[in-house]
């Protein structure tokens, strides 16, 4: 009893009328000695229930009693959720709850009930502001599909039917700037932004006033190049085209030689005739294909021979087509302007003279004329079986060569409008086509290149009005000078490489979309093709024949030159080709025919392929434009570079080795880094820039400086869809087989492990940096 006594007495007077009554109920104790036994317990937990009472609203401290079963504020739900949730916690007494308590509970109940309306309220208020306003936040891979396809579902046949028309009208004007000044027209009108034109001035190696000829010795027969007799009424009724029968930058003047059969001018071919004969200053008798052009005249140049007759053998073609008569032009330009190598030609660029690019006077000719320089009135015999044109070994044909251009300084117009992106304004996609230059002749394709990237921006720009942008700038570039050696897009890309080298992505070529109806031809970057392929899988669920597309990264024609062997771009290319001519030599389309046999509307008389083209482009140009992760694949080059070194080759045991490792390192970086930054969860911006970044640099490792004329730089493309390895080994083991040296292979082989280990290298610094990254984080 003098415990409950000294307890009392320590409370603090004016405590609440709940202590008060406490002492009075000890007093009463007092005064009833005999019933302590039955009172004690009851007056004990009464005092337990008042002490914890007014330790949760005076704050007084009791360290002298264990209170562990009713601590009212140990949940980490809170106090007045844990009162709700245990209905028992306070009934189990047999006191009622004083009053102050349910003054209290109705306090919290209050302020739970305003907290939950306040916060009802926040909701509607977001739902209103999220529904009426457009986030910035990255779309899901769903929303950008579907996005996707609501651009990509505008783009018709017949807009690109009645483009490419109105186009074709126009390209018969001399001066190209008719064509120029239609697309940039067109192009502002559709809402593409700061469409400009970018002018050059430029050395063009253009025809002289007359027709070149082919004069033969013993009759004294002259010919023009299409095989028509010299006469002047037989150049009155030929076209103007005889006189772009021609190759540009040509040596010119006048060569009386004998006549020799090379072949396809190979090293074999070339190893051969050099043991029968002398061809020094000799006029060489060449098939156009198999090889680079630039690659075959540098070995002929080399041999000692004068001057070359280029053509086509009809054998090498479909049996549909029959280029008899066909004349054509080819360029001996490497690439951008001759006078201005490696530079810009802008205003006080110091030039260079020189009007050629070879000592060689080359001239294309017909296959009619080459029937009638080794006498064989036809190319086919019975049965339809094809015998191939060749001069006689024990025949000797002299002729006379007349070679004339005219080297001119004129100015070649790029028309470029984009597409600015919005959270990475200065990552670029340029989409390449090209446009009608003036004193040349492209045939219509330029016409089909020209409308299938006007309808994209067509299908584009509405969206763009709307508010939408796509994460990465989007550049649209019709270049001008494309036939005489991509000119307008070397110029464009020197103007620019500072800028260029650091911040463009893809290049997406819209050279010569059309070129047969039988097949689909994607052409991409290692790196690319598991894209195209999604792609190209895509397109064909929604057609009645999907026969499997061979995806390959070979040596293509166009302006995409430059953004594959000087910047290290990935690229993409999609044409429809004829299966049959897939089948003949490659570089065939090397030739730029005055007019094509078969025309753009006959092969694609309702522009459907037109139509699939475009779509197909713009998928992939959309995909890379917007994806928060580029999506480019960095095993896919490793595997790549692992396949060029497969079958019989000598001396690749260190490469083999040094691929081994780049596989691993690729496969590291693929597993570690790419791999958890497509989860949305992982996307941190700055681990996203830092993965670009490395992505978009991939193949900047694979760039060599020095090649043999006509080969890419970048030695990730092959030479043909036959031809498996790397380029410049296939080509220094070709060129040692006669010599008995190896240094051109040791010097090739050095080239390509340099490449393989660069990228090595490159991928660890990657894994290094995100280490770095993550451990400063730590």
């Amino acid at each position: 009893m003098a415990y409950q006594k000294v307890n009392a007495d320590q409370r603090a007077p004016g405590h609440s009328q709940y202590l008060d009554n406490d002492d009075l109920q000890a007093t009463a104790l007092d005064l009833e000695w005999d019933m302590e036994k039955e009172l004690e317990e009851p007056g004990f937990d009464q005092f337990q229930l008042d002490s914890a009472e007014n330790q949760n609203l005076g704050h007084s401290e009791t360290t002298d009693l264990n209170l562990d079963s009713i601590q009212p504020a140990t949940s980490p739900k809170g106090r007045f959720q844990r009162l709700q949730e245990e209905s028992d916690y306070i009934s189990h007494y047999t006191r009622s709850a004083p009053k102050s308590n349910r003054c209290n509970f109705c306090h919290l109940l209050k302020i739970l009930c305003t907290a939950i309306i306040v916060f009802i309220f926040g909701i509607l208020i977001g739902y209103y502001i999220h529904t009426n306003c457009p986030s910035d936040s990255p779309s899901s891979g769903t929303v950008d599909h579907q996005l996707y396809q609501e651009i990509l579902k505008t783009i018709q046949a017949e807009d690109i039917k009645k483009s490419f028309r109105n186009l074709v009208q126009l390209y018969k004007s001399e001066d190209d700037m008719e064509v120029s000044k239609k697309i940039k027209t067109q192009w502002t009108s559709l809402g593409l932004e700061d469409v400009q034109f970018v002018n050059y001035s430029v050395l063009l190696n253009l025809p002289g006033l007359s027709p070149s000829t082919v004069t033969l010795s013993s009759s004294g027969e002259c010919f023009h190049p299409d095989g028509q007799p010299c006469s002047e009424e037989a150049r009155k009724e030929s076209s103007q085209d005889l006189l772009y029968s021609y190759a540009a930058y040509s040596a010119k003047g006048t060569l009386k030689a004998e006549v020799i059969d090379v072949s396809y001018g190979m090293a074999d071919d070339l190893k051969r005739i050099r043991k029968m004969k002398n061809v020094t200053n000799r006029i060489a008798l060449l098939k156009l294909g198999k090889l680079p052009l630039l690659y075959k005249l540098s070995l002929l140049e080399k041999a000692g021979f004068g001057g070359v007759l280029l053509y086509i053998d009809p054998c090498d073609l479909p049996k549909t087509v029959n280029p008899s008569h066909d004349i054509f032009m080819v360029p001996l330009n490497p690439g951008g302007d001759p006078s201005t190598p490696g530079y810009p030609s802008v205003d006080g660029s110091f030039r260079q003279s020189q009007s050629n690019l070879t000592s060689l006077l080359v001239q294309p000719i017909s296959a009619s004329l080459v029937a009638k320089l080794i006498s064989s009135p036809k190319a086919r015999t019975k049965n339809d079986v094809c015998s191939p044109l060749q001069l006689p070994n024990n025949e000797i044909r002299v002729v006379s060569l007349q070679v004339q251009t005219v080297t001119k300084l004129k100015t070649v117009t790029n028309v470029v409008g984009y597409v600015m992106g919005l959270t990475s304004p200065d990552r670029y996609i340029i989409v390449g086509s090209h446009h009608h230059t003036a004193h040349s002749y492209n045939g219509q394709e330029w016409a089909s290149s020209t409308a299938i990237i006007t309808a994209f921006i067509r299908a584009l720009m509405p969206k763009v009005k709307r508010g939408w942008r796509p994460d990465r700038t989007i550049v649209f570039c019709s270049w001008g000078g494309t036939a005489f050696g991509n000119i307008g897009s070397y110029e464009w890309g020197e103007d620019f490489k500072t800028v260029l080298q650091k911040n463009v992505v893809a290049y997406i070529n819209l050279h010569s979309p059309i070129r047969g109806n039988s097949t689909l031809r994607p052409v991409a970057s290692p790196s690319l093709q598991q894209l195209v392929v999604e792609k190209n899988n895509f397109n064909c669920t929604r057609r009645t024949q999907c026969p499997e597309t061979n995806i390959s990264s070979i040596q293509i024609q166009g302006d995409a030159d430059y953004f594959i062997n000087h910047l290290g771009v990935p690229s993409v290319q999609f044409a429809y080709e004829d299966i049959k001519t897939l089948e003949g030599p490659s570089f065939l389309s090397e030739a730029l025919f005055s007019t094509q046999s078969t025309t753009v509307e006959e092969m694609d008389p309702f522009f459907k392929l037109h139509e699939t083209i475009t779509k197909l482009s713009g998928e992939v140009i959309l995909q890379i434009a917007n994806e928060p992760v580029l999506p480019f694949n960095a095993l896919d080059i490793a595997l790549e570079v692992q396949n060029n070194l497969k079958g019989d080759q000598p001396n690749t045991h260190q490469l083999l080795a040094m691929a081994s490792r780049l596989r691993e390192s690729a496969e590291l970086f693929q597993s570690d880094e790419m791999r958890p930054a497509n989860d949305p969860k992982e996307r941190a911006p700055i681990r996203i820039r830092m993965l670009n970044d490395i992505l978009q640099d991939m193949e900047k490792s694979f760039l060599v400086q020095q090649v043999p004329p006509g080969f890419y730089r970048n030695i990730l493309y092959h030479l043909d869809e036959r031809t498996g390895q790397f380029s410049i080994l296939v080509e220094a083991w070709e060129h040692c087989k006669p010599l008995a040296t190896d240094e051109t292979l040791q010097e090739a082989l050095s080239k390509v492990l340099n490449s393989i280990n660069s990228a090595h290298v490159y991928f660890k610094a990657g894994l290094d940096v995100f280490k770095s990254v993550l451990d400063g984080k730590n």
